[in-house]
């Protein structure tokens, strides 16, 4: 302990100088603790307060899709340049070694393959688990306006108050069924929904007309999904107008890894969403680091 005999005086106390008390950078998340703001922090790059989370976590309705047929292989080279990993605890467990300091945004709904009614999932991990895995948030899908709605729904609520007890975050991520139309007005209801009932962020689609609305009528921050493959142009048009719209980053899948280079390509997503480059200069680095790859 101390030295009590030699124990002075305490004089610097800085009256003049006001203890600080920052807000916290995210849309909406100011008011929760500290603990989650931390894990968010991990997620969204405190510079930028934006987010480059790379998705593949498909294999649990799909499968050995294609890309991610070894993992270890074609994701972990990409891992690096990701600011968080969105997937399952099988393949955290599995793959993804211990040293890896990144976030972990792990999936925690599931329960039915492609070849049955996607809707129909509950909660698949364990509020112990999650926190076994230090990650830094769970993702449920939600379906609005699906077969399931009002399970997919509770599923989300349950999450987030397991959550909450514990400190981790809840992702919420909109799906979209065949029958539904994929436009403003119905983002709008799902995002805005998820928000009302807790979830801390949401993933949702970018739509060409009045995205700027969907962003700006939810109340924490959205990250766009990739999708399906598009040529890598459109891919980078799509993750700059987005951002440019009001979102605080993406979530790319198949759109960096059945890209032709994928390692350049998420550098390039990258330079649009840490750097406001434009898609073509994006393109062009896409290009010029395709070559060496």
């Amino acid at each position: 302990m101390a030295d009590l005999d030699d124990l002075k005086d305490t004089k610097e106390y800085y009256l003049d100088i006001p203890q600080k008390s920052e807000a916290f950078y995210l849309k909406g998340l100011n008011a929760i603790d500290w603990g989650m703001q931390n894990r968010l922090a991990r997620i969204f790059n405190p510079k930028t307060g934006r987010t480059v989370m790379l998705a593949f976590d498909h294999g649990y309705f799909q499968g050995a899709t294609t890309g991610l047929e070894r993992i270890d292989v074609k994701i972990m080279p990409l891992a690096a340049y990701a600011d968080t990993l969105m997937l399952t605890r099988g393949i955290l467990r599995s793959i993804v070694p211990p040293s890896f300091t990144q976030s972990i945004v792990m999936r925690a709904s599931g329960g039915t393959s492609m070849l049955k009614e996607l809707s129909n999932e509950e909660i698949a991990v364990d509020i112990e688990d999650s926190i076994r895995m230090n990650v830094s948030a769970m993702a449920v899908q939600v379906f609005i306006g699906g077969e399931n709605e009002k399970q997919s729904i509770i599923n989300m609520t349950r999450l987030v108050d397991q959550g909450t007890r514990y400190g981790i975050p809840t992702l919420a991520v909109t799906a979209v069924g065949k029958d539904m139309v994929r436009d403003a007005r119905y983002f709008r209801l799902a995002t805005r929904i998820c928000a009302e009932l807790g979830a801390h962020y949401i993933k949702t689609y970018y739509v060409e007309k009045d995205f700027e609305t969907v962003t700006a009528s939810c109340p924490v921050p959205i990250v766009i999904a990739g999708g399906k493959k598009i040529p890598e142009f459109d891919a980078l048009k799509m993750a700059y107008n987005s951002i440019q719209q009001g979102a605080a980053g993406v979530d790319m899948g198949r759109n960096i890894f059945q890209s032709e280079a994928p390692v350049a390509m998420i550098k390039a997503v990258r330079s649009v969403v840490h750097e406001n480059e434009t898609p073509e200069k994006a393109f062009e680095l896409y290009n010029s680091l395709k070559a060496n790859e």
